[in-house]
């Protein structure tokens, strides 16, 4: 893998920039804008699926930077959770909400797919078996 200089080059922080843009476009919506409380928790969870990409890319070491991209992994799961009340409250329809959740399927691979990447860098040779989650060694390193 080349040297990556910017976090924008990274693949997971431009999948997520493309989730926080569907999301913007989604709480445009005339009914869910006026929800102000739900359009705050949305857009707050997909930036920060975002933003953790880039905050850690800037960090000290690479199990702190590992450590942010599972805050992102958590923060898409987030959205796509505040994504269900907005579908129950007739905000956005079943369509909609299945766009929001391949864009997420898509961002939480990338992330997934560094993760695992990084880990390897942390653990030459050592395999890992790892399809969603972190492992619980890795969270406590």
């Amino acid at each position: 893998m080349a040297t990556i200089k910017r976090f924008e080059d990274l693949e997971c922080w431009q999948e997520a920039r493309k989730f926080v843009g569907l999301i913007y476009e989604l709480t445009k919506n005339d009914q869910f804008r006026r929800d102000f409380e739900l359009v705050k928790q949305v857009r707050g969870s997909a930036i920060s699926s975002m933003a953790n990409i880039a905050e850690g890319f800037h960090r000290n070491s690479t199990k702190d930077f590992m450590r942010f991209l599972d805050y992102s992994r958590a923060s898409i799961a987030e959205t796509v959770s505040h994504c269900y009340v907005a579908l129950d409250q007739h905000y956005v329809d079943k369509s909609e909400l299945e766009k929001v959740r391949k864009q997420a399927d898509t961002t939480s691979k990338k992330v997934n797919n560094f993760i695992t990447y990084l880990n390897m860098t942390l653990h030459p040779g050592k395999s890992t078996n790892r399809t969603n989650k972190t492992s619980q060694t890795n969270r406590t390193e």
